[in-house]
């Protein structure tokens, strides 16, 4: 997967992500209107379907809810690269299937650099500066429930295995 990447930078909370008063919408679509709105109000406007987020340590910390990760999916980022996560949204990423990956190399990606991602290997290469950085790949079991889209998606795919025989 190859996108642009939009920088963040430390402890950004989910009220960042998704401002406490639209979390009466549920649609990911719907969500992903207001993503940022308060502190990168261009971001709506202008991301891309396969773009990334970066950011510094603790992305996704505050509160603990769904609408943060679902925001993100809507407005199409394929992955969020963090030098770490806070744990709640790292979980809730995963469950919505949204890929995250942890780098401590984060901070040399500046904001509208292009990047290749590996997810398997957990490999970035960096298209703009030419440089490879390594990040903690999602282990295999998380990666299937990531790949069939969500923890719901992925329950209903061993329900139906389950129910064929």
């Amino acid at each position: 997967m190859a996108g642009k990447a939009w920088k963040f930078g430390d402890d950004v909370d989910t009220d960042a992500v998704i401002p406490g008063r639209f979390l009466i919408l549920n649609d990911a679509k719907d969500l992903a209107k207001h993503a940022f709105e308060g502190v990168r109000p261009e971001f709506k406007d202008n991301v891309k379907e396969g773009d990334f987020i970066v950011a510094g340590e603790n992305f996704g910390c505050g509160s603990s809810r769904e609408h943060a990760p679902l925001a993100i999916k809507g407005a199409g980022v394929k992955c969020v690269i963090a030098k770490s996560f806070a744990r709640i949204f790292f979980r809730n990423s995963v469950n919505i299937g949204v890929p995250l990956l942890e780098c401590k190399d984060a901070d040399r990606i500046a904001e509208g650099d292009m990047l290749e991602v590996d997810m398997e290997k957990g490999i970035i290469k960096n298209v703009t500066k030419n440089e490879i950085y390594s990040s903690t790949p999602i282990p295999d079991f998380l990666m299937d429930i990531v790949r069939s889209g969500g923890l719901i998606e992925f329950t209903r795919k061993i329900v139906e295995r389950k129910n064929r025989g």
